[in-house]
């Protein structure tokens, strides 16, 4: 099934990275000919009125016209990106309570075909987002490193499908084909040490399941070394110029990832290129 219909969280401030990468995800969804509809949430939090004087220096702002809030902002920025990419799209916001900024995010994302999210490095407050979208919207997320986003293009020519023999790498895969039918190389990588015949057999299956939906894959095997996978991964997509990874969430319980880290959260908290994830 093709992408027809993507979904733009924005949340948080309109620094200069977030605003290059709502505007790298609308060319996104543009490549892929999709509508793209944007949500922005801002905290509604409870402000004790202050009583100016007119002497008071903040007295002549406050009474002035409304100032435009971050909120406002990061739409503008959506809005004026849509135009010149001259795609369909629609966009609003919203005050809710702070809680229930990623549950509502996620509920908004069941009715998208892909969600694409600027990911902030290492940063807690968008970890929790996605994994409320993960576990709550059955729907794939679209990492954009605002890191990286310079850097970052809108086409996906070369892609890599992280391969770990899970059903998690197996819904990541069907959920990425409309992608991997469009790109000009897709090559499937299984981090290990020692190269079975299990390990193989598994990666010459996929790659035969490929074939049969128009997609010419290849296979690897990228060596640990010592080094965690989720660094592994980067590393290789780097050295390799991969546009975006494709990898399935939480092979390990998301209580034994947070305690002992893991690769969804090595991934999440710092994506190295475009990262298409599911679980």
């Amino acid at each position: 099934m093709a992408i027809k219909d993507v979904f733009l969280p924005l949340v948080g401030q309109p620094h200069g990275p977030a605003l290059a990468a709502i505007e790298k995800c609308v060319a996104v969804a543009a490549d892929l000919g999709a509508r793209i509809t944007a949500l922005a949430l801002e905290e509604d939090v409870v402000v004790r009125p202050k009583v100016l004087q007119a002497s008071d220096p903040d007295f002549g702002e406050a009474s002035g016209s409304c100032q435009v809030n971050d909120t406002q902002r990061l739409l503008k920025v959506f809005t004026d990106a849509s135009s010149r990419a001259a795609i369909r799209a629609h966009g609003r916001s919203a005050k809710v309570p702070a809680d229930q900024i990623a549950s509502i995010l996620a509920e908004h994302a069941r009715f998208s075909d892909l969600t694409l999210l600027p990911v902030k490095p290492h940063d807690s407050r968008t970890e929790h987002i996605i994994e409320a979208f993960l576990f709550e919207s059955g729907r794939p997320l679209l990492l954009c490193p605002e890191q990286y986003v310079a850097a970052l293009r809108p086409e996906f020519e070369n892609v890599m499908i992280a391969w770990d023999h899970s059903a998690r790498a197996a819904r990541a895969v069907g959920d990425a084909l409309p992608v991997l039918q469009a790109a000009a190389s897709v090559r499937v990588v299984t981090v290990t040490d020692e190269k079975t015949e299990a390990i193989v057999q598994s990666a010459a299956a996929l790659v035969d399941h490929l074939r049969e939906h128009g997609v010419h894959a290849s296979f690897e095997t990228a060596k640990c070394g010592g080094s965690s996978t989720g660094k592994v991964l980067g590393s290789w997509a780097n050295s390799h110029a991969i546009d975006a990874i494709v990898m399935g969430a939480y092979h390990h319980s998301r209580l034994n990832e947070t305690i002992w880290g893991g690769v969804t959260k090595t991934v999440i908290g710092q994506p190295p290129c475009w990262v298409m994830i599911s679980h």
